[in-house]
């Protein structure tokens, strides 16, 4: 638990089942007001060897436990989350500048991707294959070894929860470093709840580490040589340079990246579930979401009313820091985001855009901006924004739909809106996403589903069994029950 000293003071990493402290700190601070939330410890790549050493001398332990103690112990996790749920919205507002409701929802998910996983220990692991020889010719899955979970700081319970829970479920341990925005929220409150849970000791280790040092701290975490798989969520650019080192060292990884995700309304669409979407999917926390609706794609013959009706949800929005339950809009993590997104909405202006609502920049405060009149020369649309900034573009058929949609190096996730369900599921099929969501936001998650992109928004799927085949190896172990024979030579 927290002590509610202003800065907080942070217990320290979690290694092998202890809590460590070295000499260098880090200030965590809070979006809202610029103040330091808490002191987190700056390690690197002592800390980073430490746990990867200690994860993996209790390898061997925790991938032969029965699979239904690996499971109590899912469950045990799930539990002590319910628990805290309110302490982890709490710790969200301050140390992450999210929206009580939406701490709320992460730390609940969480504890249905523990259930979720804890389920997975029970589910079939392997096939029995037919042999030329009468053998009893098997397909194991196995867990891997020491996995590296590098965690993003917008959604951090949920991603994290994600990252480690299915490959830990396997069998493999794990060593977590969660960004230097959220320290606790995206590892040391995880490193609270399964000691509490009595996970073993070197099974679950979190580091953490300043800016300055997580290039140090993150190669460690890649190219370790007892690392055996990377799972990592956050922007393209890093996450190309991890895929690209795994790969260098023939290592597993799957990467969650960025996206440039749009909402397709279509003629015959409901507005109420069209403008709701749309403004969920755009504004929740403030549109730091990887499946954020960034571009909105409305049919011609509707463009008109549905930017009415759109503004008018988006004004009630209420703005401002989030230790107010009542502020739905947060501010940005930090200088470098508000940055990014405020030269955008200027790039985009100085071309010609027309902003509708918002636009306002004040600290670390973006307004709800809705830009229209947009082309494909600015920035807003063609870089992910990973902010409170929608735009919404008219199209008169389906195929320039389909054409708008997927002119981006990204593809992530998409929603179509409509009531005709037979369109939508034919242009699902031409979309260049990996998830596509009919009558509803692209802002979806199931702990249980396979969650991922295509193109520049990553390889792999995170969740259920999907998670469990990126964070197991395929054996093929035989028993000769038929003598196969030899040449006689031999």
């Amino acid at each position: 638990m927290l002590d509610q000293s202003s800065p907080n003071i942070l217990k320290g990493m979690y290694i092998n089942g202890q809590w460590v402290q070295p000499a260098g700190t880090f200030d965590d601070m809070n979006p809202s007001d610029g103040s330091v939330w808490a002191k987190a410890q700056d390690g690197g790549t002592s800390e980073a060897r430490s746990a990867i050493d200690a994860a993996q001398a209790a390898f061997p332990a925790w991938s032969t436990l029965m699979f239904q103690e690996r499971a109590e112990y899912m469950l045990n996790i799930a539990d002590i989350i319910k628990r805290r749920q309110t302490d982890y919205a709490i710790a969200n507002q301050g140390e992450a500048g999210g929206w009580f409701g939406k701490g709320m929802f992460e730390a609940g998910y969480a504890v249905e991707v523990f259930r979720a996983a804890a389920a997975m220990c029970y589910q079939s692991v392997g096939e029995i294959l037919p042999s030329e020889h009468g053998k009893l010719s098997t397909a194991q899955r196995v867990p891997m070894g020491v996995i590296s979970v590098i965690s993003p700081w917008n959604m951090p319970c949920i991603l994290t929860a994600r990252g480690f829970a299915f490959p830990m479920a396997a069998g493999n341990t794990i060593v977590l470093k969660p960004s230097e925005d959220t320290p606790f929220c995206g590892g040391l409150f995880f490193a609270e709840v399964l000691e509490e849970a009595g996970v073993p000791p070197g099974v679950f280790n979190v580091v953490t580490s300043s800016r300055d040092r997580v290039a140090e701290m993150g190669d460690e975490l890649v190219e370790n040589p007892l690392i055996k798989g990377i799972s990592f969520t956050g922007s393209t650019p890093v996450g190309r340079s991890i895929a690209a080192k795994a790969g260098a060292h023939l290592k597993k990884c799957c990467v969650e990246l960025g996206g440039k995700d749009s909402l397709i309304v279509l003629d015959d669409a409901d507005m109420e579930r069209a403008t709701s979407s749309a403004s969920f999917g755009g504004f929740m926390h403030q549109g730091q979401i990887c499946m954020s609706v960034e571009k909105v794609l409305v049919h011609e013959s509707i463009y008109h009313d549905f930017l009415a009706q759109l503004k008018a949800r988006v004004a009630k929005l209420k703005m401002g820091d989030t230790g107010d339950k009542s502020n739905v809009i947060g501010p940005l993590i930090n200088d470098r985001q508000v940055e990014r997104v405020a030269s955008q909405i200027e790039d985009a202006v100085a071309k010609g855009a027309k902003v509708e609502i918002g636009g306002g920049v004040s600290g670390r405060f973006v307004q709800p901006t809705i830009l229209t009149n947009v082309d494909t020369s600015m920035k807003v649309w063609q870089d992910e924004t990973f902010g409170p900034v929608v735009v919404v573009v008219p199209f008169s058929t389906d195929d320039e739909a389909i054409a708008l949609n997927n002119d981006t190096e990204y593809g992530l996730s998409s929603g179509i809106i409509t009531r005709n369900e037979a369109p939508a599921l034919a242009m699902s099929k031409r979309l260049e996403t990996g998830m596509c969501h009919v009558n509803c936001s692209s802002v979806n998650d199931e702990p249980h589903v396979p969650f991922g992109g295509s193109k520049a928004s990553g390889v792999g799927r995170h969740g259920g069994r999907w998670s469990m085949e990126t964070f197991t190896e395929t054996r093929w172990i035989t028993l000769d029950r038929g003598r196969r024979p030899y040449p006689q030579v031999f």
